[in-house]
């Protein structure tokens, strides 16, 4: 009997590989960071090979500082940086070019003249996205139009594209000798190029982007057994688990009901709502698959990426120097009753949700000879639960979901104001859970679910459990009134580059 599941989390600053047992908490972990490659301005690279080795080193260091042998494992889950795309020879194994990271935007001209006369949203109602740089499809055109031969070969079935998750399972289910091709339907849904409906890829993205069906992956659902590792410290374990990240972190946080949301709290944020089988299209939110358990109907998510929360505390520890460290920002805040009515919107290169404002530019406002760091600190604060407000407002508007709590992970959980303030203004529950690597414990749940270490979802719900939680604490008419002066805030950040 098995008595572990592992997770790889394949980031974009770095691999793990974490060992859970069957309670769900951590075991073993071992992290190695990759090369942030930037060659011009705009744009991020990653060295697929690096990534590999990488991946191939967490596994040997966890599996080594544990007692744990393969044989001890029951299945591993992978879960990866989403967009990121990589193209490869399938002969020789080798990337024909670095990969195109998630942030980079090099694709800005071509995303335009796709978009054309139709705009950016040709697309959307089929597969839940507005045309961008941030997706995969443009960032695999561009690489067959820029790397010598690419295209050629790629008609001729000789190249495969992947997201990191495909690249990972097709390195180590063997590469060159019989790796195996496949995705899901999370990360799939992030290229522009998979039906939402049907869960195939769209021809007629493929179509408007020039891009061969052939060096494409087979979607697969994301929790069944695709294959056996090899070659590495969990040889002959099957592979049965994919969650892109964000979905990964909603899985792990048992998010299964219509209504269940989470908030990740990061550099940036990302808010996902599932929206259960309804495909709940916004132009102000994305519209990506949350998960596929095996031959189960999909479930479905709508997302707000929020750019800059985590940042803006690390903004005013390097840049206006009021703090010295992360964890001050919470005493500095504590220092003042209230805002004193200053207001920080940190646009600082456009907005993303619900607004997707390039035009937008950092500001505060409302400063009086009253105001001091401690209102600009707590504004700072503030401004994240503001934007998390406003995704979830979005949602509200285009889904027919109960949103009666919001789990919550990331860093900037630890700030216990700003957790109460996140639960005043939503006027719901804020939980933080016991184990918060939630992105690799959701990879792990879907692979355990597929051979049967875990027996349920509700079995998963049973593993959960909170370590605190915040109940709201405002009056309405004081929330109101502070989330009108915020939108305030926000309309004048508009045209301003």
């Amino acid at each position: 009997m098995a008595d572990y599941v592992g997770a790889i989390d394949q980031g974009t600053t770095s691999s793990r590989f974490i060992l859970f047992d069957s309670d769900g908490r951590i075991v073993q972990a071992d992290q190695r960071e990759h090369e942030q490659i930037t060659p011009q301005a705009g744009w991020v690279e990653h060295d697929p090979k690096e990534v590999w080795r990488r991946t191939r080193e967490v596994i040997g260091g966890a599996m080594a500082s544990s007692d744990c042998e393969a044989g001890d494992i029951a299945a591993i889950g992978i879960t990866n940086q989403r967009e990121t795309t990589v193209v490869w020879d399938r002969e020789t194994g080798e990337p024909v070019y670095n990969a195109i990271v998630w942030q980079d935007t090099r694709t800005g001209p071509l995303v335009r003249e796709l978009a054309g006369d139709e705009g950016v949203d040709r697309l959307r109602s089929d597969v839940g996205l507005p045309l961008s740089t941030y997706f995969s499809g443009p960032k695999i055109a561009w690489i067959l139009d820029n790397v010598d031969g690419a295209r050629e070969q790629a008609e001729n079935g000789e190249l495969a594209f992947g997201t990191m998750d495909t690249w990972v399972l097709w390195n180590l289910t063997g590469g060159t000798d019989g790796g195996i091709h496949v995705t899901d339907p999370t990360n799939a849904s992030r290229t522009l190029l998979m039906d939402l409906s049907s869960l195939d890829w769209h021809e007629p993205s493929l179509e408007l982007m020039g891009i061969p069906r052939a060096i494409l992956p087979e979607i697969r659902s994301s929790s069944e057994e695709y294959g056996e590792a090899s070659g590495t410290a969990v040889g002959g374990r099957p592979l049965a688990g994919i969650l892109g990240d964000q979905q990964a972190a909603l899985f792990g946080q048992t998010c299964f009901a219509p209504g269940d949301a989470k908030n990740t709290y990061g550099t940036g944020s990302f808010l996902l709502v599932n929206t259960g089988e309804e495909i709940a299209v916004s132009d102000k939110l994305l519209t990506s698959v949350g998960y596929k358990l095996g031959d189960g109907a999909a479930t479905y998510v709508l997302e707000g990426s929020i750019a800059v929360t985590g940042a803006l505390v690390q903004w005013l520890r390097d840049r206006l120097k009021i703090i010295s460290s992360a964890p001050e920002v919470e005493e500095l805040a504590r220092s003042v009753d209230d805002n004193g009515g200053v207001y920080f919107v940190p646009a600082f290169s456009g907005l993303f949700a619900p607004y997707w404002r390039d035009d937008a530019r950092g500001a505060i406002l409302g400063l009086t000879a009253y105001a001091n760091a401690g209102h600009i600190a707590r504004a700072a604060l503030e401004s994240v639960a503001w934007q998390s407000k406003e995704v979830v407002d979005a949602a509200n508007d285009v889904a027919d979901v109960p949103f009666s709590e919001l789990r919550v992970d990331g860093g900037m959980t630890a700030n216990e104001l700003l957790m109460q303030f996140q639960a005043d203004v939503l006027d719901v529950p804020v939980i933080r859970p016991a184990v918060t690597e939630t992105t690799a414990l959701g990879a792990a749940y879907a692979a355990g679910l597929a051979c049967g270490f875990w027996s349920d979802q509700d079995e998963l719900r049973e593993r959960w459990s909170e370590d605190k939680r915040w109940e709201p604490d405002m009056d309405p008419r004081d929330r109101d009134a502070a989330y009108a002066r915020w939108k305030k805030a926000v309309e004048r950040t508009f045209d301003w580059a």
